[in-house]
C-alpha cells in the first residue's frame, strides 16, 4: 500500500492522461475534445513536474555547504512555459469552434456536414 502513497503523483498522472485520451476518442462534440486535451495536458504537465522532484532537495541558490542537493529548475520552467502555451492554445481551439458553430450550425462532428 505504501508503494500507491508514494507513487501517488506517477499514478494520477496516468489517469488523468488515460481519462483525457478516453475523451478525445470517444466523444464527437468539440468542446469536449478541446478539454479531453486540456486534460491531457494537464496530465504531461504534472508527469513533468514529478520527474523534476528531488526529495531532499533546496532551491538551486549557491551555498557555502558542498553536500546540497540542487533541485534542477529546468523542468518547472518548462512546465511554466507549457502552461501558457496551452492557454493560448485553448483559447484559439475556444474561438475556431465559435467560428464553426456560425458558420455549420453545429459542434458535432457526425452533423456537420461540408
Amino acid at each position: 500500500m505504501e508503494i500507491y502513497i508514494t507513487q501517488f503523483n506517477y499514478i494520477a498522472s496516468f489517469v488523468l492522461m488515460a481519462f483525457g485520451l478516453y475523451l478525445l476518442i470517444t466523444t464527437s462534440n468539440l468542446v469536449k475534445k478541446l478539454f479531453g486535451l486540456a486534460i491531457f495536458q494537464a496530465s504531461v504537465l504534472l508527469l513533468l513536474i514529478s520527474i523534476g522532484n528531488v526529495n531532499g532537495g533546496s532551491a538551486p541558490i549557491i551555498s557555502k555547504s558542498p553536500e546540497v542537493i540542487y533541485v534542477n529548475p529546468l523542468p518547472q520552467v518548462l512546465v511554466l512555459t507549457a502552461i501558457v502555451v496551452g492557454l493560448a492554445t485553448l483559447a484559439v481551439g475556444l474561438a475556431l469552434i465559435i467560428r464553426i458553430k456560425k458558420s455549420f450550425g453545429t459542434i458535432e462532428e457526425e452533423k456537420r456536414d461540408a
